[in-house]
């Protein structure tokens, strides 16, 4: 109990720092912003292979909530294939999106008390950081969120439904624990790389767990109102969907950066 009171106590001292009423907004912003990279890269891959746009929309607007589904504009999926100007455009952007790590490996240098390494470093750090949260990001969208969604359009179109159901009850005892594990490992890579000193390992464990478990609890509300809630929208009308999405990916951010910064409390215990 004591250890709880304790952990509280250090978690409220922490929230009200200066740097988390704008990193984590900071962090979320970018987050959002390298979607845009991706989805481009993505949509040029899949003309490159000879894969049918309209088909990749068609799904996409059948899974997500239109609003979202709207990330998928015709704009940006132009079949041009994979040439030099999308290449040049999504390491243009990636490097752009890649500030808000590059903000995290400096605020956690402050935190740490560590001296910071040469900008081109910390850059190409904040990059790769950038690959893994955003690759968490779209892992917690497609497993977690809206993979419910997705097997109800694989049932409707499958032939033998009772495959899909039975693969369905599997991947539902299975979908947690995996998530719980490959979270857990990748924040817990994120922990260790962001100071641009070595840190103990011991010192990370619990607040990436912390981190991981509210990270899932969040998401599954998340999905519950995707699932139930997307297409009645009282105030905003459809934009809702959208702004739900930033309210959550902020929630991920602030819980990221909360454990970053417990992390460091617990190094210097």
């Amino acid at each position: 109990m004591e250890q709880v009171r304790d952990f509280l106590k250090r978690a409220i001292n922490i929230i009200n720092r200066p740097y988390m009423r704008i990193l984590p907004g900071q962090l979320a912003f970018f987050c959002i912003m390298s979607l845009i990279p991706i989805i481009a890269l993505l949509g040029s891959l899949a003309s490159y292979f000879s894969i049918s746009l309209d088909s990749i929309k068609e799904i996409t607007s059948n899974i997500l909530p239109i609003d979202l589904s709207m990330l998928f504009p015709s704009s940006t999926l132009s079949g041009q294939g994979l040439n030099f100007n999308i290449i040049v455009f999504f390491v243009t952007a990636f490097i752009l999106a890649s500030n808000g790590m590059h903000s995290v490996i400096i605020t956690s240098n402050e935190i740490y008390n560590d001296q910071s390494r040469s900008v081109i470093e910390r850059r190409i750090k904040a990059i790769a950081m950038t690959i893994v949260l955003v690759g968490l990001l779209f892992f917690l969208l497609a497993i977690m969120v809206f993979s419910d969604l997705f097997f109800e359009i694989l049932k409707e179109y499958a032939t033998n439904k009772k495959a899909v159901d039975t693969f369905y009850i599997v991947y539902n005892y299975l979908k947690v624990p995996i998530s719980l594990i490959l979270i857990y490992f990748n924040v817990k890579q994120l922990y260790l790389m962001a100071p641009d000193n070595k840190v103990s390992t011991k010192s990370i464990k619990y607040s990436s767990i912390f981190t991981t478990s509210v990270w899932i609890i969040g998401t599954q509300i998340y999905s519950i109102y995707v699932k139930f809630f997307s297409n009645y929208n009282l105030f905003y009308g459809s934009i809702s969907n959208m702004i739900i999405l930033m309210v959550w990916v902020y929630f991920l951010a602030y819980i990221f950066v909360l454990g970053m910064a417990l992390s460091a409390s617990n190094n210097q215990n």
